[in-house]
């Protein structure tokens, strides 16, 4: 069995994509009402429920 590194990019892109989701939900939590806050839901919870997700068993099959 051989082992392949993984690049740089490949290894940090979705952690990266992450941040800049949760980074986009904080702005658009300071800009304002309607849409906006729509935006700062999605941006702040879907990071919220990714690392719950890690909590959740794996099933085994």
């Amino acid at each position: 069995m051989s082992h392949r590194s993984q690049s740089t990019a490949r290894i940090f892109a979705w952690p990266l994509a992450i941040g800049v989701l949760g980074g986009v939900g904080l702005f658009a939590a300071l800009l304002g009402d309607g849409a906006w806050d729509a935006l700062s839901w999605l941006g702040l919870g879907l990071p919220a429920a990714l690392g719950l997700r890690g909590l959740w068993p794996r099933r085994r099959g």
